[in-house]
């Protein structure tokens, strides 16, 4: 393809006007200060640790218990160094939004601090699979459709959105910043499940469906809890101050007790609404600053159907 020269001259001029932005807008620039996490590092370590966690379902297979020991032993290895750097770079860039100055010695201790979190982390892992065994069967019991374990962890989008959950939950308790967040929403893009890394998820936990359904960072959910497509667990409002800043740090997000079931494109918002163990949330239903009984059915009327003859 032919390119004309006295258009092409113009690109240095393109340059500068972009460049010139990055002075004028310094809110969107990452420009003079210590490296960020990585996004593609950050995906990378999530990969490695649904390899930890799900051993033979994906990179490696024809794993046994005699060679699988020398392959999780060099994920391990592996997954340390990288957690490290990222958790560090995390620290640094949390301390530096802070205005802390970040000396050399202010650096050490980041890197010190990290390998620490990383190791603490690592070590959740077998916990994080007995999570997930109850989240597998739990979407097996729960759904016909399944004709084996094998299929919720090879296709069920719900099981993937939730490993990466308690992956990102673990680190977000350990007071990582950034990491857990970037973790969630790419998870969020690959299944279109939106979990905040911060909602507290208890065992035997299974999406159904899952496309649309969004739990915000203070929910609270017990164990044996289902949702289907759609469902919102949300906050109604966020207080403000009397400057008019939000107020962070309240619990903004509903309470689901144990054995409850919330059907699709039902909503359930506010930080003071419980739904009491063993209920059922219809379809479509909008529950907001609710205390729900236990063992509670909460459905909408049913509309009045009109038909007539179509023309």
């Amino acid at each position: 393809m032919a390119t004309d020269l006295s258009l092409r001259s113009r690109l240095p001029q393109v340059t500068e006007g972009i460049v010139a932005s990055y002075r004028e807008i310094a809110l969107i620039n990452h420009l003079g200060h210590c490296p960020l996490p990585s996004s593609q590092a950050v995906i990378d370590i999530t990969e490695d640790l649904k390899e930890v966690l799900f051993p033979g379902y994906r990179r490696r297979q024809n794993l046994n218990m005699e060679n699988v020991v020398y392959y999780v032993g060099d994920l391990i290895d592996s997954l340390h160094d990288s957690l490290t750097e990222q958790i560090a770079r995390a620290l640094r860039h949390a301390a530096d939004i802070a205005g802390e100055v970040c000396d050399r010695a202010r650096v050490a201790d980041f890197e010190k601090q990290a390998q620490e979190v990383a190791i603490e982390f690592l070590e959740t892992l077998p916990s994080i699979r007995r999570k997930l065994a109850s989240d597998v069967k739990a979407a097996h019991d729960g759904d016909p459709a399944s004709k084996a374990p094998d299929e919720i962890i090879f296709c069920y989008p719900g099981l993937e959105a939730v490993t990466v959950h308690r992956i990102a939950h673990e680190l977000y308790r350990l007071g990582v910043p950034l990491i857990p967040r970037m973790m969630s929403e790419w998870a969020h893009n690959q299944t279109g499940i939106d979990i905040h890394p911060g909602a507290t998820i208890g065992g035997s936990f299974f999406i159904d469906h899952g496309t649309g359904v969004v739990i915000g960072e203070t929910t609270e959910i017990a164990d044996n809890v289902r949702l289907y497509q759609g469902v919102t667990l949300g906050a109604v409002n966020f207080p403000r101050d009397s400057d008019g800043n939000i107020i962070r740090g309240r619990k903004r997000h509903p309470t689901i007790e144990e054995g409850v079931v919330i059907f699709s494109n039902a909503s359930v918002l506010g930080g003071d609404t419980v739904i009491g163990a063993n209920s059922m949330i219809g379809a479509g239903v909008t529950v907001m600053s609710k205390q729900i009984p236990p063992n509670t059915l909460v459905t909408v009327e049913k509309p009045n159907l009109r038909y007539r003859e179509a023309s």
